[in-house]
């Protein structure tokens, strides 16, 4: 049994209109994220904070979260599927700096049924923004948090993690490295467009602006995945998804880039134990994933 995954994680400016940073109208841009979103199967969504029926609007997902209410209540995490969600839990960070401490700010998990018996655990998650002392030390502790959650939640399953991270491989005071060795995460990023490799730490970093990302750099909206013994996830593609959410005009619809990944799904079929394959179903299209690395 298998099957084709297409996914994407967008934080879309959902804070009020008179402190979004997002250049077009929050209501109708949100609106049009929502029936933009409709081809993929998996759509996890950072800052939906205000305008959550605005994004639910057109939107056709038949499985979609509940939103938590509007700013200071609600953690602005939202997951639209087209695979039935059959669990949920919504975790706040223990830390946080500043402004980002006026919401319950956090990660959820979902389980998703992809066919019968056949489950993916799914994360979204929004880490504590900014670069200043007190920030980065909240950040660490969220990837902590975070780490020890789908340790102990997602053994020997599955996952699928798609957010905002804040985070850079390239800047010496996040931990993201540790966490995904933590993990045993896959970056979809540095497997599909890097050859599998985490760039190195820079001196000095300084991180480009959320909406002049592309697929040669690394973006701080991330997607990780990783299979298990019975399901294999094998990536088909990576793109920053920029025409697709920008005004007829080029501008675009919020301040971060929406980022998607394809996927190929397969059971795993229990072989004889004198037996095993010789090419691991991500090794084997490793090759075929570089040169072809666009949905």
């Amino acid at each position: 049994m298998s099957g084709e995954l297409k996914v994407l994680t967008y934080n879309v400016a959902g804070l009020p209109q008179i402190i979004s940073s997002a250049k077009t109208p929050r209501a109708s841009s949100i609106r049009s994220i929502g029936q933009r979103i409709n081809h993929f199967d998996i759509v996890n969504v950072q800052e939906d904070f205000n305008y959550n029926e605005f994004l639910y609007a057109d939107n056709s997902h038949p499985y979609r979260t509940e939103a938590m209410g509007t700013i200071p209540f609600s953690d602005g995490l939202s997951t639209l599927s087209k695979y039935p969600i059959v669990a949920i839990e919504r975790v706040a960070w223990k830390d946080c700096s500043g402004a980002d401490c006026l919401t319950p700010k956090g990660f959820s998990y979902t389980r998703m049924e992809l066919s019968k018996g056949v489950f993916l655990d799914v994360y979204n998650i929004h880490a504590t923004a900014q670069d200043n002392k007190d920030a980065i030390i909240a950040r660490k502790q969220n990837l902590l948090q975070f780490a020890a959650y789908v340790k102990q939640h997602s053994e020997g399953e599955a996952v699928l993690i798609m957010g905002d991270f804040n985070a850079h491989y390239t800047f010496s005071e996040d931990n993201i490295r540790d966490f995904k060795k933590e993990t045993g995460m896959i970056d979809g990023w540095v497997e599909v467009r890097n050859r599998g490799e985490i760039p190195e730490v820079v001196s000095g970093f300084k991180a480009r602006l959320a909406l002049d990302v592309d697929e040669a750099c690394e973006s701080i909206d991330k997607i990780y995945f990783r299979g298990s013994s019975k399901l294999s996830m094998i990536p088909e593609g990576y793109r920053v998804e920029k025409e697709l959410f920008q005004t007829k005009e080029g501008v675009a619809l919020s301040d971060h880039c929406a980022i998607s990944m394809a996927f190929r799904w397969e059971i795993i079929e229990k072989q004889d134990e004198c037996s095993s394959p010789d090419v691991s179903p991500l090794h084997a299209a490793r090759e075929q994933t570089y040169a072809d690395a666009k949905l």
